[in-house]
């Protein structure tokens, strides 16, 4: 059963579990903070940022490998009390962003890395005419693929200048307040 996450438990989640990595050469919480530096460079809204540092929370979840590939909707569903559409939608649609891209950039699949060129079939692969229209009609779809630019992004070697406390005022700023 998925539970809704707290600040503290996505701080925990991050603390506990963030130094596992997913077959990108770095790890979750090093990936977290690549994308997030990477969105907060390129001035994107704080919602989306937030979104580019949460993106894999899903991952976290420590769930058997083959539920993996539903770990964007997991993620943006245990954070979605905590967070508004603007960060979970994006985060709900970043894998299908890559399905999309798939289809929409000759080259984009050959840019993958291994590891999301081997998720993609779990995926469902590349988006057909029918569900890359789909997707365009989502209210957030810009910002899905543009997320998914930095996910494809933030898998360097090496350190993020950023630290998680750093983003922590960003997540107390965007969550919700709950009654």
């Amino acid at each position: 059963m998925l539970r809704l996450l707290s600040l503290d438990d996505v701080e925990r989640l991050y603390a506990d579990r963030g130094h596992l990595s997913y077959g990108e050469g770095v790890s979750q919480i090093e990936h977290a903070l690549q994308c997030a530096a990477l969105a907060l460079s390129e001035d994107a809204p704080p919602s989306l940022a937030l979104a580019a540092l949460l993106h894999d929370v899903g991952h976290l979840f420590g769930e058997d490998t083959a539920l993996r590939d539903g770990h964007a909707a997991r993620g943006a569903r245990a954070l979605a009390t905590l967070f508004g559409d603007a960060v979970c939608a994006p985060i709900a649609l970043h894998v299908e962003a890559k399905r999309y891209l798939c289809l929409q950039e000759p080259d984009y699949f050959d840019r993958l890395s291994a590891a999301s060129k081997a998720s993609l079939a779990l995926q469902g692969g590349p988006f057909d005419i029918t569900e890359a229209a789909a997707f365009e009609r989502l209210p957030c779809w810009k910002d899905a693929v543009t997320l998914r630019r930095y996910d494809d992004h933030g898998k360097r070697e090496g350190s993020s200048d950023r630290t998680l406390a750093d983003l922590a005022g960003l997540m107390r700023e965007l969550a919700r307040t709950l009654a």
